[in-house]
């Protein structure tokens, strides 16, 4: 064959390559959101059957909930505050304080009247050296633990060992729960035995009424950049995760709010201290440990407890934290890939683990490469206008029908956005991400693999919040 035949027959599989893995990827997602419209249909049911109130039994298994704080003085009493008034019979809330180089302890200290109070640790998961541990005078429930600086993982594993009940609550220190949230996440719990792990939904708060640590009204921010995660959240949680849950595949419970089985995780080793993404590894590692040893167990995702976190609104902000969520995920699943490979792997190892690896985990790389090949092809005069053309409705177009939908289902079932100026804000929203938002998310995560990739030292940066919820 000639020099120019081969080029061209490159370029040709080239065109079919990136369509047909676009094609891939959005028709991978839209057949889990018809499979969670199934799910929310049937969810909503029995909601409406129960009533619109989260079901009080009287017979829900006591809660840990553990609070890991670094440099949180801005709004730590609030999110306390807000965690002590939740609907649920009974629940510890556990602060543990990770070597935090602001007023965080001495804010807690003041403020809920803490008296040191001595007692025994048990060792069953590993955690640096915890320097105090101090108890409320005014709230029997609350306890703190001030412990040296070992990261988040490191700062759960101490409240594991510190933790009175079955069941634990992992709840970041930024974030605030409805007050029926605990309520609503046990219920896997109530009905089948065998559930290890439950998580719910993660919202935006930004831009809505917040008094006193709990939402009043939902609302749109001003930022352009934290609406852009509304709808992103949303498609990620409501309407991704959503799908895998029937199928017992769910790989992320998100470290902001979770609700695990105590023992089961201390079987496994409790959280991982070498992992920036150590929510998604630990799910994926009770995936794996179970189905090997072939226990029977559920890991749950249901859509309405809700968590209400803040958004970052500058471009550094998000940028290290999507950089960070990708490297996180590339460590999950590269240090599982025997759930892909074991006869025993089942719908997690055998479903969603290559879906994730193909659609997320190298999904980046793909993307960019798709991008530059089909947009830079076009400029030197090599890809047709017709090529490009179909690319782009498959690449942008099924993205925004991805977005609408998500949108849309949200509009029938939740309603949380109830203003329909917000709706019809969030509808636009959901169209203009797909031009230029989705693809620097692209880079940032591809910068997230370079980092897995070359094992650089992970370093936080400087998060930088409003502190609207410390009112």
């Amino acid at each position: 064959m000639s020099g120019g035949g081969m080029s061209i027959n490159w370029l040709w599989w080239g065109q079919v390559g990136f369509i047909g893995y676009f094609l891939l990827l959005n028709g991978g997602y839209l057949s889990l959101n018809l499979l969670s419209m199934v799910s929310l249909r049937r969810y909503m049911r029995q909601r409406a059957e129960l009533g619109e109130e989260a079901p009080y039994l009287g017979v829900e298994p006591a809660v840990s909930v553990l609070v890991p704080a670094y440099n949180e003085a801005e709004t730590i009493r609030t999110s306390v505050l807000s965690l002590l008034q939740l609907q649920y019979p009974e629940f510890e809330v556990v602060v543990i304080n990770d070597g935090s180089k602001d007023d965080t302890l001495a804010v807690m200290l003041e403020a809920f009247e803490m008296e040191p109070h001595p007692e025994p640790l048990r060792r069953a998961v590993p955690h640096q050296e915890v320097r105090g541990i101090y108890r409320s005078r005014r709230y029997a429930n609350l306890k703190v633990l001030d412990k040296e600086n070992g990261g988040k993982a490191d700062a759960l594993n101490a409240g594991i060992n510190a933790s009175r009940h079955g069941l634990f609550c992992a709840v970041d220190a930024d974030s605030i729960l409805q007050r029926d949230s605990l309520l609503r996440v046990v219920q896997p719990f109530l009905e089948d035995e065998r559930t290890v792990a439950a998580g719910g939904t993660v919202r935006i708060a930004n831009g809505s009424t917040v008094r006193g640590g709990f939402l009043l009204e939902a609302g749109i921010p001003t930022s352009l950049l934290a609406r852009f995660q509304i709808v992103e959240y949303l498609r990620a949680f409501l309407f991704g995760r959503l799908g895998w849950s029937p199928m017992n595949a769910v790989l992320i419970i998100s470290g902001a709010f979770g609700l695990f089985d105590r023992e089961r995780v201390m079987a496994v080793g409790g959280y991982s201290t070498s992992t920036v993404g150590e929510d998604m590894e630990l799910v994926v590692r009770l995936h794996r440990h179970h189905r090997q040893r072939r226990i029977s167990y559920r890991i749950s995702y249901l859509p309405d407890p809700i968590c209400w976190t803040e958004a970052p609104e500058d471009l550094g902000t998000l940028g290290r934290q999507r950089s960070r969520w990708q490297r996180g995920l590339a460590e999950s699943l590269g240090r599982h890939v025997r759930l892909a490979t074991s006869p025993r792997g089942g719908a997690p190892g055998h479903l969603a683990w290559p879906f994730m690896a193909l659609f997320e985990w190298l999904g980046p790389l793909i993307e960019l490469a798709g991008y530059a090949f089909m947009i830079g092809g076009f400029s030197f005069g090599v890809i047709s206008p017709v090529a490009l053309t179909v690319f782009l409705l498959v690449a942008i177009g099924m993205g925004i029908l991805l977005s609408v939908n998500g949108l849309l289902l949200e509009t029938l079932s939740f309603r949380v956005y109830s203003r329909r100026r917000d709706m019809l804000q969030l509808f636009l929203v959901a169209i203009l991400e797909n031009f230029g938002y989705r693809q620097l998310n692209t880079l940032w995560r591809c910068r997230g693999l370079w980092q897995w990739f070359t094992r650089r030292k992970h370093q936080w940066g400087v998060m930088r919040r409003s502190g609207q919820w410390g009112q």
